[in-house]
């Protein structure tokens, strides 16, 4: 019987070997894998500005977007889908940056209405983030003011059959191209902008390390940089011995 260790496995949305069709039962399982994760996903829903109103109808019975698998999530750590709906105030993306980097990968971003495409009617204002693909990598945009529900089940469905055929694989370039993110990033936060999460280092984890994962902007975040400290757990406070009761 041949060993499992032995048969090449090839991730979705990567080239097969070229000069034939690959490992039959690689592929079998690669092709499992990716149904499975397009009919089970977890979405979190930023709900940033207008466009979460069409959300409930699209999750109630009318419409029902349940019945595609995909269900609501209250926390990054379990999360598959960021969805962001509407204008992103500049200090509202730190935290979506926050709770995109917390999300475990493979994991995939949606931006809902016209604000986060360019701006939309806040186009103008200095507070408000244009493009959300400047500082995270974006799957899908389902534009208008406000998109109806049947947009956001058709973005969803699309999302759908872009994960079971390999083609959404966007989280790969904020490790590829960290430092391209960062720059922006900092470019709208300042130079001394930091989260917790050791973005280099999951980079290397999940084998997407590469020449643009570093540069002058990870070396400027390198300086500013700060290790996390635990928090002194006290369970009630000590009184002096020469204090009154």
């Amino acid at each position: 019987m041949t060993d499992l260790r032995t048969i090449p496995v090839v991730a979705a949305g990567e080239e097969r070997p070229s000069g034939g069709q690959g490992n039959l039962l690689a592929r079998v399982f690669d092709e499992l894998t990716a149904f499975c994760r397009s009919r089970s996903l977890f979405m979190l829903h930023y709900c940033t500005g207008c466009g979460a109103v069409e959300l409930p109808p699209a999750m109630t019975s009318r419409f029902d977007m349940e019945r595609l698998g995909i269900q609501p999530m209250v926390t990054p750590r379990q999360a598959d889908i960021l969805l962001v709906t509407g204008y992103v105030s500049t200090k509202t993306l730190k935290r979506i940056i926050l709770t995109y980097e917390q999300m475990n990968s493979p994991k995939y971003v949606i931006g809902i209405c016209s604000c986060t495409v360019n701006g939309g009617m806040y186009w103008q204002s200095y507070a408000t983030a244009k493009k959300l693909n400047d500082y995270l990598p974006v799957d899908m945009y389902i534009a208008g003011c406000m998109p109806r529900p049947e947009a956001v089940i058709s973005g969803l469905r699309e999302l759908i059959a872009n994960i079971r055929a390999g083609r959404s694989d966007y989280w790969r370039d904020y490790y590829r191209r960290y430092d391209h993110y960062l720059g922006n990033q900092q470019r709208l936060f300042g130079e001394n902008w930091q989260t917790p999460t050791d973005v280099i280092a999951e980079a290397r984890h999940y084998g997407l390390f590469g020449p643009e994962t570093l540069g002058e902007h990870t070396a400027l975040l390198e300086q500013h940089q700060t290790p996390l400290q635990p928090f002194e757990m006290r369970l009630g406070l000590k009184q002096d011995k020469g204090s009154s009761s």
